[in-house]
Protein backbone atom coordinates (compact mmCIF):
# COMPACT_ATOMS: atom_id res chain seq x y z
CA UNK A 1 0.00 0.00 0.00
CA UNK A 2 2.91 2.02 0.72
CA UNK A 3 4.10 1.94 -2.84
CA UNK A 4 0.95 2.89 -4.65
CA UNK A 5 0.37 6.07 -2.46
CA UNK A 6 3.97 7.13 -3.47
CA UNK A 7 2.55 6.38 -7.44
CA UNK A 8 -0.21 8.43 -6.94
CA UNK A 9 1.67 11.58 -5.50
CA UNK A 10 3.88 11.09 -8.27
CA UNK A 11 1.20 11.34 -10.48
CA UNK A 12 -0.31 14.48 -9.26
CA UNK A 13 3.43 16.77 -9.42
CA UNK A 14 3.29 15.16 -12.89
CA UNK A 15 0.21 17.10 -14.03
CA UNK A 16 0.94 20.19 -12.10
CA UNK A 17 4.38 20.26 -13.79
CA UNK A 18 2.51 19.77 -17.16
CA UNK A 19 0.10 22.47 -16.23
CA UNK A 20 2.99 25.19 -15.39
CA UNK A 21 4.65 24.17 -18.79
CA UNK A 22 0.97 25.06 -20.75
CA UNK A 23 1.41 28.76 -19.32
CA UNK A 24 4.40 29.40 -19.95
CA UNK A 25 7.29 29.96 -22.77
CA UNK A 26 8.00 26.99 -24.83
CA UNK A 27 9.59 24.94 -22.19
CA UNK A 28 10.81 21.22 -22.32
CA UNK A 29 8.23 18.78 -21.48
CA UNK A 30 7.85 16.79 -17.82
CA UNK A 31 9.22 13.88 -17.77
CA UNK A 32 6.58 11.09 -17.33
CA UNK A 33 6.88 9.58 -13.75
CA UNK A 34 8.26 6.18 -13.67
CA UNK A 35 5.26 3.74 -12.32
CA UNK A 36 6.25 1.83 -9.41
CA UNK A 37 5.57 -1.35 -9.49
CA UNK A 38 3.33 -2.76 -6.76
CA UNK A 39 4.14 -6.10 -5.34
CA UNK A 40 2.48 -9.39 -5.72
CA UNK A 41 0.60 -10.94 -2.98
CA UNK A 42 2.63 -14.20 -2.44
CA UNK A 43 0.98 -17.70 -2.39
CA UNK A 44 1.79 -20.73 -1.75
CA UNK A 45 1.95 -23.84 -3.26
CA UNK A 46 -1.64 -25.10 -2.59
CA UNK A 47 -3.02 -21.68 -2.95
CA UNK A 48 -3.49 -20.37 0.18
CA UNK A 49 -1.84 -16.52 0.53
CA UNK A 50 1.14 -15.90 2.90
CA UNK A 51 2.17 -12.58 4.09
CA UNK A 52 5.44 -11.50 4.88
CA UNK A 53 4.93 -12.49 8.95
CA UNK A 54 1.71 -14.74 8.59
CA UNK A 55 1.07 -18.13 6.78
CA UNK A 56 -3.14 -18.45 5.81
CA UNK A 57 -4.81 -21.60 5.94
CA UNK A 58 -7.80 -23.69 6.00
CA UNK A 59 -8.99 -26.03 8.42
CA UNK A 60 -11.26 -28.01 10.45
CA UNK A 61 -12.52 -27.84 14.15
CA UNK A 62 -11.85 -31.01 15.70
CA UNK A 63 -11.98 -32.89 19.66
CA UNK A 64 -9.34 -32.33 21.50
CA UNK A 65 -9.75 -36.46 22.96
CA UNK A 66 -11.49 -38.92 20.61
CA UNK A 67 -11.59 -42.83 20.59
CA UNK A 68 -12.61 -45.35 18.65
CA UNK A 69 -13.37 -48.37 21.23
CA UNK A 70 -13.11 -51.68 20.96
CA UNK A 71 -12.97 -54.80 22.62
CA UNK A 72 -9.72 -57.07 22.59
CA UNK A 73 -12.00 -60.21 23.02
CA UNK A 74 -14.66 -61.83 20.96
CA UNK A 75 -18.13 -62.49 22.08
CA UNK A 76 -22.13 -61.46 22.08
CA UNK A 77 -23.01 -58.46 23.50
CA UNK A 78 -25.01 -58.57 26.35
CA UNK A 79 -25.68 -54.76 27.05
CA UNK A 80 -25.23 -51.89 26.10
CA UNK A 81 -25.43 -48.70 28.77
CA UNK A 82 -25.34 -45.34 27.10
CA UNK A 83 -26.76 -43.90 23.92
CA UNK A 84 -25.87 -41.79 20.92
CA UNK A 85 -25.38 -37.98 21.99
CA UNK A 86 -24.54 -39.29 25.96
CA UNK A 87 -22.38 -37.67 27.82
CA UNK A 88 -20.16 -40.08 29.68
CA UNK A 89 -17.68 -39.94 33.14
CA UNK A 90 -14.25 -41.85 32.40
CA UNK A 91 -14.57 -45.45 34.06
CA UNK A 92 -18.15 -45.39 33.34
CA UNK A 93 -19.64 -48.63 31.65
CA UNK A 94 -20.34 -48.36 28.06
CA UNK A 95 -21.06 -52.07 26.73
CA UNK A 96 -20.43 -55.35 28.10
CA UNK A 97 -20.37 -58.86 26.82
CA UNK A 98 -21.64 -62.03 28.42
CA UNK A 99 -19.51 -63.23 30.70
CA UNK A 100 -20.36 -66.94 31.45
CA UNK A 101 -17.41 -68.84 29.91
CA UNK A 102 -15.47 -66.24 31.22
CA UNK A 103 -16.31 -65.99 34.82
CA UNK A 104 -15.91 -70.02 34.42
CA UNK A 105 -12.15 -69.89 33.31
CA UNK A 106 -11.53 -67.31 36.57
CA UNK A 107 -13.65 -70.04 38.49
CA UNK A 108 -11.07 -73.05 37.07
CA UNK A 109 -8.32 -70.73 37.78
CA UNK A 110 -9.54 -70.08 41.68
CA UNK A 111 -9.38 -73.62 42.14
CA UNK A 112 -6.07 -74.12 40.73
CA UNK A 113 -4.16 -71.98 42.78
CA UNK A 114 -5.85 -73.33 46.23
CA UNK A 115 -4.76 -76.95 45.51
CA UNK A 116 -1.07 -75.30 45.03
CA UNK A 117 -1.52 -73.32 47.71
CA UNK A 118 -2.97 -76.45 49.67
CA UNK A 119 0.06 -78.82 48.34
CA UNK A 120 2.51 -76.03 49.79
CA UNK A 121 1.06 -75.59 52.91
CA UNK A 122 1.01 -79.28 53.68
CA UNK A 123 4.46 -79.88 52.66
CA UNK A 124 5.60 -77.04 55.20
CA UNK A 125 3.44 -78.99 57.90
CA UNK A 126 3.73 -81.39 60.25
CA UNK A 127 0.79 -84.06 59.87
CA UNK A 128 -0.95 -85.85 62.88
CA UNK A 129 -2.83 -89.22 62.80
CA UNK A 130 -6.28 -87.44 62.72
CA UNK A 131 -4.76 -85.44 59.93
CA UNK A 132 -4.48 -88.47 57.98
CA UNK A 133 -7.36 -90.05 58.80
CA UNK A 134 -9.92 -86.58 58.00
CA UNK A 135 -7.44 -86.21 54.22
CA UNK A 136 -8.74 -89.80 53.79
CA UNK A 137 -12.16 -88.82 54.17
CA UNK A 138 -11.83 -85.91 52.03
CA UNK A 139 -10.25 -87.91 48.99
CA UNK A 140 -13.23 -89.90 49.29
CA UNK A 141 -16.20 -86.78 48.88
CA UNK A 142 -14.09 -85.07 46.65
CA UNK A 143 -13.66 -88.49 44.17
CA UNK A 144 -17.55 -88.90 44.44
CA UNK A 145 -18.15 -85.40 43.48
CA UNK A 146 -16.03 -85.80 40.41
CA UNK A 147 -17.67 -88.70 39.32
CA UNK A 148 -21.08 -86.93 39.45
CA UNK A 149 -19.72 -83.92 37.56
CA UNK A 150 -18.43 -85.99 35.01
CA UNK A 151 -22.16 -87.99 34.51
CA UNK A 152 -23.73 -84.60 34.55
CA UNK A 153 -21.41 -83.52 31.64
CA UNK A 154 -21.55 -87.21 29.40
CA UNK A 155 -25.74 -86.89 29.74
CA UNK A 156 -25.88 -83.18 28.26
CA UNK A 157 -23.29 -84.57 25.75
CA UNK A 158 -25.73 -86.98 24.75
CA UNK A 159 -28.62 -85.15 25.18
CA UNK A 160 -30.65 -82.37 23.01
CA UNK A 161 -27.23 -80.03 21.95
CA UNK A 162 -26.82 -82.22 19.00
CA UNK A 163 -30.16 -82.47 18.04
CA UNK A 164 -30.31 -78.49 17.82
CA UNK A 165 -26.87 -78.44 15.36
CA UNK A 166 -28.41 -81.29 13.62
CA UNK A 167 -31.02 -79.29 12.69
CA UNK A 168 -29.43 -76.28 12.54
CA UNK A 169 -27.51 -77.97 9.91
CA UNK A 170 -30.56 -79.09 8.07
CA UNK A 171 -31.78 -75.93 7.61
CA UNK A 172 -28.41 -74.22 6.67
CA UNK A 173 -28.41 -77.04 3.72
CA UNK A 174 -32.54 -76.58 2.16
CA UNK A 175 -30.64 -72.50 2.28
CA UNK A 176 -27.72 -73.43 0.16
CA UNK A 177 -29.60 -75.24 -2.07
CA UNK A 178 -32.23 -72.82 -2.71
CA UNK A 179 -29.33 -70.11 -3.42
CA UNK A 180 -27.96 -71.94 -5.69
CA UNK A 181 -31.25 -72.70 -7.58
CA UNK A 182 -31.84 -68.89 -7.64
CA UNK A 183 -28.63 -68.20 -8.59
CA UNK A 184 -28.62 -70.26 -11.17
CA UNK A 185 -32.05 -69.19 -12.56
CA UNK A 186 -30.70 -65.28 -12.24
CA UNK A 187 -27.54 -66.90 -14.50
CA UNK A 188 -29.67 -68.49 -16.89
CA UNK A 189 -32.01 -65.70 -17.44
CA UNK A 190 -32.79 -64.34 -20.90
CA UNK A 191 -31.33 -61.05 -22.22
CA UNK A 192 -34.71 -60.29 -23.56
CA UNK A 193 -36.94 -61.30 -20.91
CA UNK A 194 -39.48 -58.60 -19.74
CA UNK A 195 -38.42 -56.49 -17.05
CA UNK A 196 -40.42 -57.34 -14.53
CA UNK A 197 -39.17 -61.21 -14.95
CA UNK A 198 -35.52 -60.10 -14.60
CA UNK A 199 -36.53 -58.79 -11.16
CA UNK A 200 -37.89 -61.46 -9.98
CA UNK A 201 -35.32 -63.41 -10.35
CA UNK A 202 -32.87 -60.84 -8.79
CA UNK A 203 -35.12 -60.81 -5.73
CA UNK A 204 -35.16 -64.47 -5.62
CA UNK A 205 -31.48 -64.54 -5.38
CA UNK A 206 -31.42 -61.97 -3.18
CA UNK A 207 -34.26 -63.45 -0.86
CA UNK A 208 -32.05 -66.84 -1.17
CA UNK A 209 -28.73 -65.00 -0.24
CA UNK A 210 -30.41 -63.38 2.79
CA UNK A 211 -31.91 -67.16 4.04
CA UNK A 212 -28.59 -68.44 3.76
CA UNK A 213 -26.93 -66.29 5.89
CA UNK A 214 -29.77 -66.51 8.55
CA UNK A 215 -29.07 -70.41 8.43
CA UNK A 216 -25.41 -69.64 8.77
CA UNK A 217 -26.62 -67.10 12.19
CA UNK A 218 -28.76 -69.97 13.69
CA UNK A 219 -25.96 -72.72 12.70
CA UNK A 220 -23.65 -70.65 14.83
CA UNK A 221 -26.03 -69.92 17.80
CA UNK A 222 -26.95 -73.25 18.45
CA UNK A 223 -23.17 -74.27 18.06
CA UNK A 224 -22.46 -71.69 20.11
CA UNK A 225 -25.12 -72.59 22.84
CA UNK A 226 -23.65 -76.00 22.85
CA UNK A 227 -20.47 -75.02 23.59
CA UNK A 228 -21.67 -72.02 26.45
CA UNK A 229 -23.33 -75.45 28.26
CA UNK A 230 -20.51 -77.66 27.81
CA UNK A 231 -17.84 -75.34 28.98
CA UNK A 232 -20.08 -75.10 31.78
CA UNK A 233 -20.17 -78.83 32.66
CA UNK A 234 -16.46 -79.45 31.91
CA UNK A 235 -15.97 -76.24 34.32
CA UNK A 236 -17.37 -78.21 36.91
CA UNK A 237 -15.57 -81.19 36.09
CA UNK A 238 -12.15 -79.66 36.08
CA UNK A 239 -12.77 -77.89 39.49
CA UNK A 240 -14.17 -81.60 40.91
CA UNK A 241 -11.26 -82.79 39.78
CA UNK A 242 -8.95 -80.20 41.23
CA UNK A 243 -10.85 -80.92 44.57
CA UNK A 244 -10.10 -84.58 44.35
CA UNK A 245 -6.55 -83.68 43.05
CA UNK A 246 -5.64 -81.53 46.14
CA UNK A 247 -7.64 -83.93 48.60
CA UNK A 248 -5.23 -87.08 47.25
CA UNK A 249 -2.05 -84.48 47.25
CA UNK A 250 -3.16 -83.78 50.77
CA UNK A 251 -3.50 -87.09 51.88
CA UNK A 252 0.02 -88.50 50.23
CA UNK A 253 1.91 -85.57 51.75
CA UNK A 254 0.28 -86.43 55.16
CA UNK A 255 1.73 -89.71 54.44
CA UNK A 256 5.21 -88.71 53.21
CA UNK A 257 8.16 -86.71 54.61
CA UNK A 258 8.76 -83.85 52.21
CA UNK A 259 11.95 -82.78 50.52
CA UNK A 260 13.40 -79.18 49.72
CA UNK A 261 12.58 -80.03 45.79
CA UNK A 262 9.53 -81.00 46.54
CA UNK A 263 8.82 -77.72 48.70
CA UNK A 264 10.51 -75.72 45.00
CA UNK A 265 8.09 -77.63 43.24
CA UNK A 266 5.17 -76.65 44.95
CA UNK A 267 5.82 -72.57 45.40
CA UNK A 268 6.57 -72.87 41.74
CA UNK A 269 3.29 -74.36 41.19
CA UNK A 270 2.18 -71.83 43.27
CA UNK A 271 3.41 -68.78 41.13
CA UNK A 272 2.26 -70.26 37.87
CA UNK A 273 -1.58 -70.93 39.34
CA UNK A 274 -1.43 -67.30 40.74
CA UNK A 275 -0.32 -65.83 37.24
CA UNK A 276 -3.01 -68.08 35.20
CA UNK A 277 -5.82 -66.49 37.81
CA UNK A 278 -4.36 -63.31 36.80
CA UNK A 279 -5.01 -63.48 33.28
CA UNK A 280 -8.24 -65.25 33.27
CA UNK A 281 -9.44 -62.56 35.13
CA UNK A 282 -7.78 -60.00 33.09
CA UNK A 283 -9.82 -61.77 29.88
CA UNK A 284 -12.78 -60.98 32.36
CA UNK A 285 -12.24 -57.64 32.75
CA UNK A 286 -12.01 -56.92 28.91
CA UNK A 287 -15.07 -57.75 28.24
CA UNK A 288 -15.98 -54.46 30.12
CA UNK A 289 -15.98 -51.54 27.67
CA UNK A 290 -15.19 -48.30 29.81
CA UNK A 291 -15.01 -44.50 29.18
CA UNK A 292 -10.87 -43.91 28.88
CA UNK A 293 -12.07 -40.27 29.69
CA UNK A 294 -14.90 -37.80 29.90
CA UNK A 295 -16.49 -37.26 26.53
CA UNK A 296 -19.82 -37.33 24.56
CA UNK A 297 -20.92 -40.76 22.65
CA UNK A 298 -21.13 -39.97 18.79
CA UNK A 299 -21.39 -42.86 17.16
CA UNK A 300 -23.25 -46.26 18.70
CA UNK A 301 -22.43 -49.41 16.13
CA UNK A 302 -23.59 -52.06 18.30
CA UNK A 303 -26.62 -53.20 20.04
CA UNK A 304 -27.02 -55.88 22.34
CA UNK A 305 -26.96 -59.91 21.17
CA UNK A 306 -24.83 -59.16 18.52
CA UNK A 307 -21.74 -60.39 17.81
CA UNK A 308 -18.46 -58.65 17.90
CA UNK A 309 -14.81 -59.47 17.00
CA UNK A 310 -11.90 -57.99 18.81
CA UNK A 311 -10.80 -54.63 17.13
CA UNK A 312 -14.15 -54.17 15.57
CA UNK A 313 -14.85 -50.46 16.42
CA UNK A 314 -18.30 -50.96 18.73
CA UNK A 315 -18.71 -46.70 19.44
CA UNK A 316 -16.65 -43.27 19.00
CA UNK A 317 -16.14 -41.60 21.84
CA UNK A 318 -15.03 -37.92 21.64
CA UNK A 319 -14.46 -34.84 24.27
CA UNK A 320 -16.43 -32.35 22.59
CA UNK A 321 -15.83 -29.80 25.34
CA UNK A 322 -12.43 -29.16 24.47
CA UNK A 323 -12.44 -28.32 20.60
CA UNK A 324 -9.47 -27.44 18.66
CA UNK A 325 -8.59 -26.77 14.87
CA UNK A 326 -6.59 -28.35 12.51
CA UNK A 327 -5.08 -27.09 9.06
CA UNK A 328 -6.07 -29.24 5.99
CA UNK A 329 -3.95 -27.29 3.54
CA UNK A 330 -0.61 -26.19 5.00
CA UNK A 331 1.76 -26.52 2.46
CA UNK A 332 5.34 -27.76 2.66
CA UNK A 333 6.17 -24.41 1.97
CA UNK A 334 4.70 -22.68 4.50
CA UNK A 335 4.98 -25.05 7.35
CA UNK A 336 8.36 -24.23 8.21
CA UNK A 337 7.67 -21.23 8.65
CA UNK A 338 5.51 -22.14 11.44
CA UNK A 339 6.89 -23.28 15.33
CA UNK A 340 5.04 -24.04 18.49
CA UNK A 341 3.20 -20.98 20.16
CA UNK A 342 2.91 -18.86 17.83
CA UNK A 343 -0.15 -17.11 17.95
CA UNK A 344 -3.13 -17.67 15.16
CA UNK A 345 -6.72 -15.98 14.75
CA UNK A 346 -9.04 -17.97 13.50
CA UNK A 347 -12.18 -17.15 11.46
CA UNK A 348 -15.29 -19.87 12.17
CA UNK A 349 -17.07 -19.35 8.65
CA UNK A 350 -20.86 -21.44 10.33
CA UNK A 351 -20.45 -18.61 13.18
CA UNK A 352 -19.28 -15.59 11.42
CA UNK A 353 -16.72 -14.87 14.23
CA UNK A 354 -13.17 -15.15 14.69
CA UNK A 355 -11.48 -16.76 17.92
CA UNK A 356 -7.91 -16.24 19.30
CA UNK A 357 -5.35 -19.49 19.63
CA UNK A 358 -1.98 -20.64 19.38
CA UNK A 359 -0.37 -23.35 17.37
CA UNK A 360 0.11 -26.27 20.24
CA UNK A 361 1.31 -29.24 17.87
CA UNK A 362 2.63 -29.25 14.08
CA UNK A 363 2.68 -33.04 12.79
CA UNK A 364 6.18 -34.61 12.11
CA UNK A 365 5.04 -36.33 8.98
CA UNK A 366 3.22 -34.88 5.47
CA UNK A 367 0.08 -36.49 4.26
CA UNK A 368 -0.95 -36.08 0.24
CA UNK A 369 -3.98 -34.24 -0.51
CA UNK A 370 -4.90 -34.17 -4.61
CA UNK A 371 -1.05 -34.30 -4.78
CA UNK A 372 -0.38 -31.14 -2.88
CA UNK A 373 1.91 -32.55 0.17
CA UNK A 374 0.53 -30.91 3.59
CA UNK A 375 1.05 -30.71 6.75
CA UNK A 376 -1.56 -30.70 9.70
CA UNK A 377 -0.91 -28.12 12.53
CA UNK A 378 -3.27 -27.87 15.57
CA UNK A 379 -4.35 -24.63 17.21
CA UNK A 380 -5.46 -24.76 20.59
CA UNK A 381 -8.27 -21.92 21.07
CA UNK A 382 -8.37 -19.50 23.71
CA UNK A 383 -12.37 -19.90 24.56
CA UNK A 384 -15.03 -21.98 22.85
CA UNK A 385 -18.07 -20.07 21.71
CA UNK A 386 -21.44 -21.32 21.77
CA UNK A 387 -22.19 -22.80 18.40
CA UNK A 388 -18.86 -24.70 17.57
CA UNK A 389 -19.26 -27.63 16.51
CA UNK A 390 -16.80 -30.76 15.17
CA UNK A 391 -16.34 -30.76 11.62
CA UNK A 392 -16.86 -26.89 11.20
CA UNK A 393 -14.98 -25.14 8.11
CA UNK A 394 -12.84 -22.70 9.35
CA UNK A 395 -10.00 -19.84 7.85
CA UNK A 396 -7.11 -19.04 10.48
CA UNK A 397 -4.00 -16.84 9.89
CA UNK A 398 -0.47 -17.61 11.52
CA UNK A 399 1.46 -15.22 12.81
CA UNK A 400 5.20 -16.24 12.29
CA UNK A 401 7.25 -12.89 12.73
Amino acid sequence: MARGRLTIKSLLWGALALVITSTGCRRAPAPTPTPVPVAAEARSESGVRSGGDTVSASGEVVPAQEAQLSFTVAGRVRAVTVAENERVRQDQVLVTLEMTLLEADVEQAEAGLAAAQAQKALLEADPRAEEIAAAESRLEAAQAAAVQAAAQRDQLTSGTTEAEIAAAQAVLAAAQVEEKLARDAFDLSAPNAADWQKEVTKLRLWAAEKARVAAEAELALAEQGAEVRMRETQAAVWAASAQRDVAEAQLNLLQADPVSEEIAAAEAAVSRARAGLAAARAALGQATLRAPFDGTVTTLETNAGEMVLPGQAVLTLADLDRLQVETTDLSERDVVRVAAGQPATVYVEGLGKEIEGRVVHIAPRATTIGGDVVYTVVVKLDEQPPGLRWGMSVEMEITTG
